[in-house]
């Protein structure tokens, strides 16, 4: 699936499952409440945090689909392409960063 495909889907879905959109700042808080979840996660699988518990069925990629979602709905609300911004967003990164991680001493 395309990003274009996917802001299409959860367009599709928010307005027929979901009704409608939240506004913006609940998305965004929502989206705070997603990535908290996903660094949860990365805190006790791969940092030094014991799993509770209740933390045992935890799912990271169904996680980070949740992020994806959220910050789809975002875009959508506010008429922004991902496709497009991705690719100025990596093409100003290559740009500001060609050699910035080569010559970076704690990366070798």
């Amino acid at each position: 699936m395309t990003i274009k495909e996917a802001q299409e889907l959860v367009d599709k879905w928010i307005n027929t499952t979901g009704v409608r959109y939240f506004n913006e700042l609940t998305n965004t808080a929502m989206l705070m409440e997603e990535v908290g979840e996903v660094a949860r996660i990365m805190a006790r699988q791969y940092g030094e945090q014991s799993f509770k518990q209740s933390d045992k069925e935890v799912n990271l990629a169904d996680e980070m689909a949740d992020v994806m979602f959220v910050l789809i709905c975002l875009a959508n609300q506010t008429g922004v392409d991902l496709t497009d911004a991705l690719a100025k967003n990596l093409e100003k990164k290559s740009i500001r960063d060609a050699d910035r991680h080569k010559n970076n001493t704690k990366l070798k």
